[in-house]
């Protein structure tokens, strides 16, 4: 079974071309790759993927004309799906070897599993291993997996209530069910959340998650990169809260009360916000300050009504 990596691109070129010889070392052939260059001004790319493409037929490396943003690169790259599985990796991060073998055997135990989440280790900009407070949450969050086989099925309102109290996903790790994921795509406008939108679409329409244990990627963590900068200056909370309030009119329409209380809490989302409220104001990121301090205070845009503080067994993912 063959996997389609694409690997939208605008950014450090160093980095891509590790993430690019990470694909090209993996220990299983059943791999297509698409970089969709979205114009980095570096004009030796075309030149370094052609002489892959000559060597190995399984590369493609299309330049965009205009630039199209994340969210807008992302969309266009799901027009080169050709197979049953697809991964839209970050251009920064590393496929350890045993990734495409992982994600294949995750989907032949459960082909029914849209969303596949391998096991994950965080890396900085210096290849190092790197845990912060955010991945730290993320493994709080995350469900645990107890059984032998290291894989566990998730699905329906407690999957989502546990992705909206705090994402555990790595979203450029993610395995995808090609024809979900292209029949769904990227909502347009999100650059912050669009993996989180994206899963819970899916999740909403009844799809299912694997989680499996096995360590298999690198996900890179910088202080340098886009979502760190949006962070500090709060622009990405501005986007949080509107997609949180979104998605509690979409849950409750479905009647996935819980879920929608949840969304409206954004508890987590919340205490990231209140954690970089100190880092904002020593960089005298005064807009960034409001914009945190907005976010950390604001109220719910509707009552919890009866369910406000009781907790329920079905907060929890729970087994297919």
């Amino acid at each position: 079974m063959t996997v389609d990596v694409l690997l939208p691109y605008y950014g450090d070129v160093a980095m891509m071309k590790q993430a690019v010889e990470s694909i090209l070392a993996q220990s299983s052939p059943d791999w297509t790759l698409t970089v969709i260059d979205d114009g980095y001004p570096d004009d030796s790319l075309p030149g370094y993927f052609g002489e892959l493409a000559e060597q190995d037929p399984r590369i493609t490396y299309v330049r965009n004309d205009e630039n199209l943003g994340a969210n807008g690169n992302y969309r266009k790259a799901l027009g080169f799906v050709r197979h049953e599985l697809a991964v839209v990796m970050g251009a920064d991060d590393v496929m350890m070897t045993n990734y495409i073998q992982t994600v294949v055997a995750d989907h032949e135990q459960f082909p029914s599993a849209q969303i596949i989440q391998p096991g994950v280790q965080v890396i900085d900009e210096h290849n190092q291993p790197a845990m912060g407070l955010a991945d730290r949450m993320k493994s709080i969050y995350a469900p645990s997996v107890h059984n032998s086989r290291g894989r566990r099925l998730l699905s329906g309102e407690p999957l989502a209530i546990s992705l909206i109290r705090g994402n555990w996903l790595y979203f450029p790790s993610v395995c995808w069910k090609s024809d979900a994921l292209v029949a769904t795509s990227f909502r347009p406008g999100l650059d912050v959340v669009q993996d989180l939108a994206l899963a819970l679409d899916l999740i909403k329409a009844g799809g299912c998650l694997v989680v499996d244990s096995t360590v298999c990627f690198q996900y890179r963590r910088h202080r340098e990169s886009d979502s760190s900068w949006r962070a500090l200056e709060g622009t990405r909370f501005i986007e949080e809260r509107e997609f949180f309030t979104e998605m509690a009119g979409e849950f409750t329409a479905i009647g996935w009360r819980r879920a929608a209380r949840t969304a409206r809490l954004h508890l987590s989302s919340r205490l990231n916000a209140a954690t970089l409220l100190p880092k904002a104001w020593r960089n005298k990121q005064h807009q960034g300050v409001r914009n945190l301090r907005e976010h950390v205070l604001a109220r719910p845009s509707r009552p919890f009504g009866p369910l406000q503080g009781r907790a329920s067994k079905n907060d929890t993912p729970q087994d297919e």
